[in-house]
């Protein structure tokens, strides 16, 4: 099954081929649409010309833009996540959830450890990993809690289709009027 968390194909086909542009997109996916923080690798990649840890980290700060809603924040943010690739990991994003085999409880807490990325976060793109990516870390469903539910369309990780994401668009407006409606 291929990744498909934007309406542009060479976007998710970037998504599919490159770990980090995956990470990316979820880090992105923050006070925006999600076709929108998962086109933004490719956006990104259009820009620098590369999908590279390394190379992301190290551009010109003042030139790179995350695209995103709050494109300081957000660029920042993608390129302290980067630059912590590059320290823990050699640029490679794949090695957070392969280095050393760990168990899902472990990736989560690499996932966490991230700029950007809070507990909510890190759980849902375990999930995502394990759902779509094929993750064996053992114990990875459990780390994920809820979002590991085959079919929940609680998050990003259960889309794999247009039909898919309005479930989950459905889901998120139902919790937001929940919310609501437990403020009042």
């Amino acid at each position: 099954m291929a990744i498909w968390l934007t309406t542009d194909p060479e976007a998710n086909e970037l998504l599919e081929r490159e770990p980090l542009a995956l990470l990316i997109g979820m880090l992105l996916d923050q006070q925006i649409t999600i076709e929108t923080a998962f086109a933004g690798p490719k956006k990104i990649l259009d820009r620098i010309g590369a999908m590279d840890a390394r190379a992301i980290a190290e551009y010109d700060p003042e030139k790179f833009a995350a695209f995103h809603r709050f494109p300081g924040s957000m660029s920042k943010r993608v390129q302290a996540m980067c630059q912590g690739l590059v320290e823990e990991y050699d640029g490679s994003a794949e090695a957070l959830w392969t280095a050393g085999n760990p168990s899902g409880a472990e990736v989560l807490k690499r996932l966490r450890a991230l700029p950007g990325f809070g507990e909510i976060k890190a759980k849902i793109f375990l999930a995502l990993l394990g759902k779509q990516r094929g993750l064996k870390a053992t114990g990875w469903q459990k780390a994920a809690g809820d979002f590991s539910k085959k079919n929940s369309y609680l998050s990003v990780a259960d889309i794999v289709d247009n039909a898919s994401l309005q479930e989950v668009r459905a889901y998120k407006k139902q919790m937001k009027a929940a919310a609501k409606a437990a403020q009042i």
